[in-house]
């Protein structure tokens, strides 16, 4: 995405969210597995962060069924590469890695950035497009129910709390 439709794509009044698929791999259907490695969820408890685009809304609704979905904001988008960025070969991303390799001088600013649609994941050399998150303290609240029969799939709102959960 070049400098000129990230302006753009932030003017329209677009969205960070987050992604984490919640089920496993038994009896997926291939269409929707497809979709899941296009968005880098090939595990579960794997988080992805993503634009609501309409393209990706289409996403969405086909794995529904398999992850659980909200808005983050800045703090969110830190905590998660803090905690669970990682570098090819497995090593912690830090802040002199992003002030060495960046134009941000720290990850909280590189978050602040990126919410604002002014940097992408893929302005940081060599970052996992994906983050292997700790599976959530407590528990999900049903992988076999959407948010609105009292279960953990389909869109939250806000992941906040969740990724709170699985830090």
């Amino acid at each position: 995405m070049t400098r000129n439709e990230r302006s753009e794509v932030s003017r329209n009044g677009f969205k960070r969210i987050a992604v984490v698929r919640v089920r496993g791999r038994a009896r997926v259907r291939e269409d929707v597995e497809d979709t899941l490695k296009m968005l880098r969820l090939t595990r579960v408890n794997y988080c992805t962060i993503i634009d609501d685009r309409e393209a990706y809304q289409g996403m969405l609704g086909k794995i529904k069924d398999y992850a659980t979905w909200g808005e983050v904001d800045e703090e969110d988008v830190a905590t998660i590469l803090k905690n669970r960025g990682e570098l090819a070969g497995g090593e912690k991303i830090t802040d002199a890695y992003v002030k060495k390799n960046t134009k941000h001088s720290s990850i909280n600013a590189f978050a602040k950035a990126f919410i604002n649609f002014k940097a992408e994941l893929q302005d940081i050399p060599n970052l996992n497009l994906f983050f292997r998150l700790h599976p959530p303290r407590k528990g999900y609240e049903g992988i076999k129910r959407s948010i609105k029969e009292g279960g953990a799939l389909g869109n939250r709102g806000k992941l906040k709390e969740l990724i709170y959960r699985m830090r």
